[in-house]
């Protein structure tokens, strides 16, 4: 999947598309992007910033949302021109695809909508790259239509995301298992921060569990996927969206070489074949 001419996901270079939840404010979002994309460069990834225009999918009516559309496009826009790297946010709606386009390089498709054709198929048309996260509810193998709607309006450039599956009330459990069968597709991303989320767990919001986050990063890097997904914010605690999973700014550094030692290995014995 093609990003910019420097930022192909899916070759010899893993992409990270990294950034707060939501977009919150110009100087947080540039604070984070500034720091995360030199941690990139320090360890070899390629850099797509993050940030959510509005959080459409919230537990409660009463969560943060967004600080309104027009602002956050502005918002997401400055990032993007003050940093020189590509920019992803969410879509929910069909009519949202055509402003969101004029200002990021990817759009991302929420995994509750992951099925939404007429989305998909506006997504698609749009000429951006598209980037699908995996439902709660859907097969590994079932993500192949989700590709082949997007495709089907010429536009090759999609790739998929895993970000758990739900077991139980207010639990995700990843299947690694999932993230091959998934890259016979399409390239592959892992949502670390997503897949240690508890939706709901916290009454009318949201918890996680981000002690888990390096095991489960390590061991979907070892698997030889194409790039990751982490949402980070200077203080969690104050975050207005998803703050119990995201990861600390200040760990971001070590995070990031942690996950590059283990996506080398995996990328070094990806094609070891048992059956054969």
């Amino acid at each position: 999947m093609r990003v910019t001419d420097s930022v192909i996901l899916g070759e010899d270079k893993p992409v990270l598309f990294s950034g707060p939840c939501a977009v919150e404010s110009y100087d947080i979002c540039l604070e984070i992007g500034t720091k995360v994309k030199a941690w990139a460069e320090q360890h070899g990834f390629s850099y797509v910033f993050k940030a959510s225009f509005d959080k459409a999918n919230r537990t409660s009516s009463g969560s943060f949302r967004s600080i309104g559309m027009d602002k956050s496009l502005e918002v997401l826009q400055r990032v993007g021109k003050a940093l020189n790297v590509p920019l992803v946010t969410d879509i929910h709606e069909s009519y949202q695809v055509k402003d969101v386009a004029e200002v990021v390089d990817v759009l991302q498709i929420p995994a509750f909508l992951c099925r939404q054709t007429d989305l998909l198929l506006a997504a698609g048309e749009s000429g951006k790259a598209v980037k699908i996260k995996r439902g709660q509810f859907m097969a590994p193998e079932d993500m192949q239509y989700a590709v082949t709607k997007v495709r089907s309006t010429g536009n090759e450039n999609v790739c998929l995301t895993e970000r758990g599956f739900s077991l139980g009330y207010h639990n995700l459990v990843v299947d690694m298992r999932g993230l091959p069968i998934m890259r016979q597709f399409a390239p592959v991303v892992f949502d670390i921060t997503h897949s240690v989320q508890q939706p709901g767990g916290q009454g009318g919001t949201s918890g996680g569990q981000r002690e888990f986050a390096p095991i489960l990063a390590r061991a979907a890097a070892a698997t030889g996927i194409d790039g990751f997904f982490i949402e980070t914010h200077p203080d969690p605690s104050v975050a207005l969206s998803d703050g119990p999973n995201l990861i600390p700014l200040h760990k971001m550094g070590q995070f990031l070489e942690m996950l590059k030692e283990a996506w080398i290995l995996g990328r070094k014995y990806q094609d070891f074949d048992v059956n054969n």
